[in-house]
């Protein structure tokens, strides 16, 4: 594949991830949600840390919450440009296309998100109990590089409660699938997912 191609479909996914996002923003209030069918929901929730929603200083306590999201923006930006040397010199030295693909995926996840924590805190203002503007005279719910992701797809395929017998969490109320995420998300696991199910094919041994 071509740097070109891998530029235009870096662009395609950033475009439907992007569109998404401010489409959410600027039409859903914090928390409020949409029931697509009983195992799909579009739920507006907004992250502000790492994945999963956790949180950068749960793991750093001498750093307060914005210290440590300024910190994990600064990494997340210095890491896409190793990111894109990669796909670039995988290009170039015309490595496997699962390869290129897998890091097509995962660039332009990282970047997706990159984008809401750069810039969403100076380009809207802020969902609490409202919808979101875009570019509101008053100025945006946040400073640069201080963005919260937008995430907004929500699949609780199933919600009940354990079986007494399993260890740990038995009798527990359990939802699957938990966890709320967005277009960038899925990017970032397609190609990490690709690595892993064709890690041979990825990294030929010759």
């Amino acid at each position: 594949m071509s740097l070109k191609k891998s530029i235009l479909f870096i662009v395609l996914i950033l475009l439907i991830d992007q569109i998404s996002k401010i489409y959410i923003k600027t039409h859903f209030a914090l928390g409020e949600e949409l029931e697509v069918f009983s195992w799909f929901k579009i739920y507006f929730v907004e992250n502000d840390g790492m994945a999963w929603g956790t949180k950068f200083s749960d793991f750093i306590s001498f750093m307060n919450d914005r210290t440590a999201k300024l910190s994990l923006t600064i990494f997340r930006v210095v890491a896409i440009f190793g990111i894109g040397y990669w796909l670039y010199d995988a290009v170039k030295k015309h490595h496997p296309p699962v390869l290129i693909w897998a890091i097509i995926f995962i660039f332009s996840g990282a970047l997706g998100n990159i984008l809401d924590s750069v810039f969403y805190g100076i380009l809207f203002n802020d969902s609490y109990g409202q919808v979101a503007s875009f570019l509101p005279s008053e100025g945006g719910y946040d400073s640069l590089l201080h963005g919260k992701v937008v995430d907004m797809l929500y699949f609780p395929l199933w919600k009940g409660y354990l079986p007494e017998w399993l260890p740990f969490f038995g009798g527990e109320y359990f939802t699957f699938f938990e966890p709320v995420f967005n277009i960038a998300d899925v990017a970032i696991s397609a190609g990490f997912g690709l690595i892993i199910l064709f890690n041979k094919k990825a990294f030929p041994k010759d």
